[in-house]
Parts: structure tokens; C-alpha cells; sequence
């Protein structure tokens, strides 16, 4: 770990950029794009794509490290060049930026109210070359859609037994178990989760640190004594569906927690846009984000 990273991650006012879309998701973003489906034939054109996309928005003056603080990436970002660097060396020099890696491989299944992780079974794998690849932390996404105590657990337990694979191997784990924002029971879902987090995080060593990602919660500052807590880096927030004006006012309710925002970071870019015009939008949504997230 580096402790500069370290320390611009847990003290520095900024958001982490969540440009992570996978194989299953990645459709979904380039279409919302303006790059429709019958603009590429196979997944290597795809990719390739979104690696054009993804190119254009962090080479844009608008990504900028005095408010973007770190960025999630897609394994095949990470193993891609930007400018002739690979992009996590790109991201920590050319821009300052901390860079993370995606490390799960989609969800299992609902069953009893939550989608677990499916199994990440070339985990040490990634990790190696995580490190290789100069990457600061990971991030990986369960889903909590009902109240069920059991099964909530069952989902933290998951998160923070390959948490604690990732601490070893010497890098940050995001610990990312989200409510859907669709859910009756989502606060209640929040108060047990937040409990269970709770749990984990008093059993963690000395030297042992995690971030979490988790949905803006229903009653404003409820995960304040997560914040706080010393086995806590930062505590950052996906938009789980709202759209980034309404992201950004929940946001603005809780202090200390900042944004790591996909679909509301990037709905307003297009692949037809001029540089001037895409360098634009994208500025106003880095800035609207990053007020959101200083509050």
C-alpha cells in the first residue's frame, strides 16, 4: 500500500469516479453513450469501445485530481494502456488520481431477499496482478433487497472473509453490500446492515483498514459511526438508480460521505459530442458530484 494514497484517500475532499462496467453491464453504458448495439459484432469490439470511452473521460481536462480523488476500474481497463502507460500508472501519474480494480465476478442468484457474490475463484490471481499493475484498493458489490437479518449477514460475512484476503495481499478492500433503493424494507435493511458492519469492522487488526461503498441511506447520517470508526478509510456512496440531481441532494445530507458515482457521473456524455462539449459536460457533473461530496 502507499501510504500517500492512503492518506490522500482518507483525509482529501474529492469523489471516486466509478468507471467499472463489466462484460454484463457494458452494453448498458455504451448505449447510454449514443453506441447502440449493432455498432460492434463481438465482445472485442465492445470492449474496445469502452475502453475508447472511458480513454476520452479520463484523459478530459474536466477528470482532474483536485476533486476526483480515486477511480474504479474493470479488469480489462486495468490490463489496457492509456497513452502508453497502463491506465492504473496512467491514473496515479499522469493525474494523480488513486486507482481501484473490480474484483468480482457479477451476482449469484437472489435467494431469501440478497444476491450474494458469485464465487471469485482466481481471487490470489487478481490480486498479484493488482499489484503489479500499481493498483491502490479493490471494490466488490453484493445486493440487499429485504430485511432478513440472516441473510444480510451472510452477505457482510462473504464481503469481509475476502476483504481480509485482500488486506493481505497488501491492498484496500471497498467493501460495497448495497440496499436497493427500490426496496419497501430499505431502511430497515440499512440499520441491520449497518450492524453487521459494525461487528466486522471491531474484529479487524491493528493495521488492517477497508473503505465501504454503500446506498445513500433512507434516514440522513445513518452511517455516521461507521465514518468514525478507525478501521474505516472512507465511507463513499453509489447512486443505485437516481439520476445525479437526486443523487446528489441525498448525498448533500450526510456528512462525511462522498460519491462514487457510475451511470450519474457520465449520463450526460455522448460519443458524438465535440471535445468542447463532452470536456463541458463533463465538468459540470465532476462539480456538481464533488459539492455533494464536501458537505
Amino acid at each position: 500500500m502507499q501510504q500517500r494514497q492512503f492518506e490522500k484517500m482518507k483525509n482529501s475532499d474529492g469523489f471516486i469516479a466509478a468507471l467499472d462496467q463489466s462484460g454484463g453491464s457494458t452494453p448498458k453504458a455504451l448505449a447510454l453513450y449514443g453506441i447502440s448495439e449493432d455498432e460492434y459484432h463481438n465482445t472485442e469490439e465492445m470492449f474496445d469501445l469502452v475502453h475508447e470511452m472511458r480513454t476520452r473521460i479520463i484523459t478530459s481536462p474536466a477528470f482532474d485530481s483536485s476533486q476526483i480523488l480515486g477511480a474504479i476500474l474493470f479488469e480489462q481497463t486495468m490490463d489496457r494502456e492509456i497513452e502508453g502507460m497502463y491506465t492504473g500508472d496512467y491514473l496515479a501519474e499522469k493525474k494523480g488520481v488513486v486507482p481501484f480494480l473490480k474484483v468480482d465476478k457479477g451476482l449469484a442468484e437472489e435467494s431469501n431477499g440478497v444476491q450474494l457474490m458469485k464465487p471469485i475463484d482466481d481471487i490470489d490471481d487478481k490480486l498479484k496482478r493488482a499489484n503489479e499493475r500499481h493498483i491502490f484498493g479493490t471494490k466488490m458489490r453484493s445486493v440487499i433487497k429485504e430485511a432478513n437479518q440472516e441473510d444480510i449477514k451472510a452477505v457482510v460475512d462473504q464481503q469481509f472473509e475476502i476483504g481480509k484476503k485482500i488486506i493481505d495481499a497488501g491492498l484496500v478492500p471497498i467493501i460495497e453490500p448495497e440496499v436497493d433503493i427500490n426496496s419497501p424494507e430499505k431502511e430497515k435493511c440499512e440499520e441491520l446492515l449497518k450492524a453487521e458492519i459494525r461487528s466486522h469492522l471491531d474484529k479487524l487488526g491493528q493495521d488492517e483498514h477497508v473503505m465501504l461503498k454503500l446506498t445513500i441511506p433512507t434516514a440522513a447520517n445513518t452511517y455516521k459511526e461507521l465514518i468514525e470508526h478507525p478501521k474505516v478509510v472512507r465511507i463513499v456512496a453509489l447512486s443505485g438508480g437516481y439520476d445525479r440531481d437526486e443523487a446528489n441532494e441525498k448525498l448533500k445530507e450526510n456528512n462525511g460521505l462522498i460519491a462514487s458515482f457510475s451511470r450519474a457521473l457520465t449520463q450526460d456524455l455522448n460519443v458524438n459530442q465535440t471535445d468542447e462539449e463532452f470536456n463541458d459536460a463533463l465538468g459540470k457533473a465532476v462539480e456538481s458530484i464533488y459539492q455533494a461530496s464536501i458537505t
